[in-house]
């Protein structure tokens, strides 16, 4: 699934984080499938390499052979791994504790899909991830070839890297060579946000698992920091972040309204063009004028702009404040917490929303 919505870097990499927790569809790994055999059939493979390529972390900790710095993020790994199933009481297994190395920046390459006009995702369904946004492939070749096709077609298309993924506890997910590289406190946050997901799933409703695994990444992290003796994180980027997303979805809404209203599609094709230079120059303003000209966000900003390209805005914050507002309920206990979660997750899913609702509003 995915991660903190926006990467903190500068360059092409500023908005990898984006694409780091989508959950692939693998449980279409034991189906015999009624697409694709040949998208099944890579979805195996990849999955298989990434099994065979596992090693324990403590077999790494204790070879001599092991480079320091990746010595170095194993032990804080596996601290942080103790962390989160002895005091943020997340599932305590295998996941994490095994390593394996990629020999590539991205474990899979997702595929986003709208039709030309309008922002309904491409949906593709499986029966235990349920319908996802996206198809995930492990050779970005594969994931090209897939989105050309789909152009070819009058789709908007999307390709995004992705760091890390849950299988759900279907497998022993590794720490992967693609999650290591980002830095100690980055690998943490990730190992909360996963193994969320191996706490509490729903079918078929991602801005649910995705605020709630986001809600456990934020104050788990926090939690880190302060028993580290760490202090808060600076908020300044978290700030430029928020603003950041909000240009994109009040860019969203705009374009809605313009997909559903009374245009004729050629002026619609023109509004489109023009909403998306408008988004780019409340970006300039806000950033030359709020952000010092910080460029972290110029090159996700000034890439080729569609419909595709917006989907996974909104998903991991959406309800994100509800779950805080449901912590704060009961007094930070995680049990309860969780007990609490389960029993939203059980709901209809309108009504489900209906809840939420009310604590996002009540925060």
């Amino acid at each position: 699934m995915f991660r903190n919505f926006i990467c903190q870097r500068s360059g092409p990499g500023a908005l990898d984080r984006v694409f780091s927790r989508f959950v692939p569809v693998l449980a279409a790994l034991l189906l015999s499938g009624c697409s694709s055999l040949g998208y099944y059939g890579q979805l195996a493979e990849g999955q298989w390499q990434l099994l065979r390529a596992r090693q324990p972390v403590e077999r790494l900790l204790q070879d001599p052979a092991t480079e320091p710095t990746l010595r170095q993020r194993l032990l804080h790994a596996e601290q942080a791994r103790v962390f989160a199933s002895q005091q943020l009481q997340l599932p305590d297994n295998r996941s994490y504790r095994v390593y394996a190395d990629l020999g590539r920046p991205y474990v899979v390459w997702n595929v986003f899909a709208t039709p030309e006009l309008s922002l309904q995702p491409i949906t593709h369904c499986f029966p235990v991830a349920g319908c996802v946004a996206y198809r995930g492939y492990y050779q970005q070749g594969a994931a090209r070839g897939a989105a050309a096709v789909m152009r070819q077609d009058g789709m908007d298309v999307y390709v995004g890297g992705v760091e890390a993924y849950s299988t759900l506890g279907w497998f022993d997910d590794p720490l992967l060579s693609s999650m290591v590289g980002w830095g100690d406190e980055r690998l943490a946050s990730l190992i909360f946000h996963e193994l969320a997901h191996q706490r509490f799933y729903v079918k078929d409703d991602t801005e649910f698992n995705e605020s709630f695994a986001t809600f456990v990444e934020h104050e788990g992290t926090r939690q880190w920091r302060v028993a580290r003796g760490l202090p808060a994180i600076e908020d300044s980027a978290q700030r430029q972040r928020e603003q950041f997303i909000r240009l994109v979805l009040d860019s969203r809404e705009r374009l809605q309204r313009i997909y559903a209203g009374a245009l004729d599609d050629a002026g619609k094709r023109a509004a489109k063009k023009a909403e998306f230079e408008r988004l780019r120059l409340a970006y300039r303003q806000l950033r030359d004028s709020e952000w010092a000209g910080d460029k972290r966000y110029d090159a996700w900003m000034y890439a080729p702009m569609n419909n595709a390209k917006l989907l996974p805005f909104g998903l991991y914050d959406q309800w994100v404040p509800a779950f805080a507002a449901l912590f704060a309920e009961v007094g930070g206990d995680w049990a309860r917490f969780y007990q609490r979660v389960e029993e939203l997750g059980g709901m209809p899913v309108e009504q489900r929303k209906a809840v939420l609702g009310k604590l996002n509003a009540a925060t």
